[in-house]
Order: structure tokens, then C-alpha cells, then sequence
């Protein structure tokens, strides 16, 4: 069932629930996610980066992950994630992509407001922003983290009329080195600052589960999963077999049981 964020996000937001917001890089990832989700009955989204789409082109995911969920038995959302082009935004409201993570925290303050009014009124009826920059990489350039501003988080958040904020707190993308240090008195200034705004947790992949149960407390309903998907993709390689569609099966099932662990740590 094809679903806006919004219709996963804020009913999650109101209770103090997670939420798991899975990247999907081919079909075997997609199948394995949902597999997951419906085998738990979890409503999820469904997301792609725009740094992956040179290895995973938009025309070819895109009709994918929306038709995977129009027939998924949960509610699934299907969101760009990291949007910075404002072409490939357009193509994926085309596509029917139901949510847009548009990513302008490399921006000036003003510059990243402006550009998320820009989105917005290309037809984002959910729109995620990003303040501040996490450590790691997206597919990209390593970046040197810059954790968000709560006053500052507070005065784009109401400037740009975004529907949930992506924050940067300690948290990082791609493999973290040593234990995720999560800076809980920033997390916990800006839900005060914007209490009825749904928070999110990129980089979720090696947070522990009390940290993640922790933050949920203080707004935070969203958690992406990326690189533990597709370092599960990665290990199905070792088959003992040249046989290409139990090759397929086998990342279809890492991924799924990868999936599966993720949403159970998202369970209270």
C-alpha cells in the first residue's frame, strides 16, 4: 500500500515509536525489505539516495520501488533521500514518490531555507529537511560532521515549513569508528525549541538500541538503514555455486534477515 510519510511518521511521532527508513540500491534489497516489514507487519519507507543513482539509475528504481509498494500488504512510503538536484526532485514527484528528503545542509542557513521553499512548491507533500552536516560518507565525499544549532534548527525548521528535520547529533553515515557517541543535550534542546516537529536519525546502522530507544523520547521517529543492507547484500556473494538466481535469493534473504533485525531493535 502506497503511503505518504506522513501517514507512517506522525501517528509514530505521537506514541514515541521508531520507525525504520530503509535504502534500496536494487530489486533482491527491495524484496528482502519488504519480506521483512510485511512478515512483521511494520509500516516502513522505501528510500534511494541521489549519490547512488549513477550505480542505480532513477528510471529503473523508481517504477520498481513504487510498484513494490502500491502491492506491499503494509503501508510503505517511497522517499528520495539526500535530494540535491533539483531535476532529479522533479523526476522523482513524476515517478510518484510520495515523500522528498531534500538535503541543503551544506548550505548557508538562508541559502538551505530557500532551496526547501523551492521543493516544496514543486510538490512535496512531504518534505524532509537537514540541519547541520554527519561525519561520513552518502556515497560521496567524505564530510567532517557539524552538529545542528538548536537555535538555529528552530529557525529554519519554522522558515521552510518542512514536515520533519533530519539532525546531526553525533550521529554518521556509512560504518561508525568505535561507538556512536550521541550528543542527547543538543537532541533534547531542539525537540523543546520544536515540539511538534518529527525528528529524524540518519545514519542509524551501529547505534545501539538503548540510544535509539533514548532518542525516540526526545522526537526522534525516523531511523535510516543503509549500510547494514547493503553490507548484508554483500555477504550473500559467498555461494558456492555460479548459479546467478540462487545468487538472487540469497541477497533477497540476507537483506530480509538484516531487515528483520533492524525492526526489532526498533520494537520497544
Amino acid at each position: 500500500m502506497l503511503v505518504s510519510p506522513g501517514e507512517i511518521l506522525q501517528k509514530a511521532f505521537e506514541e514515541g515509536r521508531l520507525v525504520g527508513a530503509f535504502n534500496t540500491g536494487n530489486m533482491e534489497m527491495t524484496m528482502g525489505i519488504l519480506r521483512a516489514a510485511e512478515e512483521l507487519d511494520k509500516p516502513i519507507l522505501l528510500q534511494i539516495a541521489e549519490k547512488r543513482l549513477g550505480h542505480s539509475p532513477l528510471h529503473l528504481m523508481a517504477p520498481l520501488m513504487v510498484e513494490a509498494a502500491r502491492r506491499a500488504r503494509i503501508p510503505v512510503a517511497v522517499q528520495l533521500d539526500h535530494g540535491e538536484d533539483s531535476a532529479v526532485v522533479r523526476q522523482a514527484l513524476d515517478y510518484g514518490f510520495t515523500g522528498i528528503m531534500f538535503d541543503g545542509s551544506a548550505l548557508s542557513l538562508d541559502e538551505n531555507i530557500a532551496r526547501s521553499e523551492q521543493v516544496r512548491a514543486m510538490g512535496a507533500q512531504w518534505l524532509e529537511t537537514e540541519i547541520g552536516v554527519l561525519a561520513g560518507s552518502e556515497g560521496g565525499p567524505e564530510a567532517e560532521a557539524l552538529h545542528s544549532d538548536p537555535g538555529q534548527a528552530e529557525q529554519f525548521a519554522l522558515a521552510c515549513g518542512c514536515d520533519c528535520l533530519a539532525v546531526s547529533i553525533g550521529n554518521a553515515h556509512g560504518h561508525y569508528k568505535g561507538k556512536p557517541k550521541l550528543n542527547f543535550g543538543i537532541l533534547e534542546e531542539i525537540h523543546r525549541r520544536l515540539p511538534e516537529l518529527p525528528l529524524v536519525l540518519h545514519g542509524g546502522t551501529g547505534i545501539p538500541r538503548e540510544d535509539l530507544h533514548r532518542a525516540a523520547k526526545l522526537g526522534i521517529c525516523k531511523v535510516n538503514i543503509a549500510t547494514a543492507s547493503f553490507d548484508a547484500l554483500y555477504r550473500a556473494k559467498n555461494q558456492d555455486t555460479a548459479d546467478y538466481f540462487a545468487l538472487s535469493e540469497a541477497m533477497v534473504q540476507s537483506v530480509y534477515e538484516n531487515t528483520l533485525k533492524q525492526l526489532d531493535w526498533f520494537a520497544a
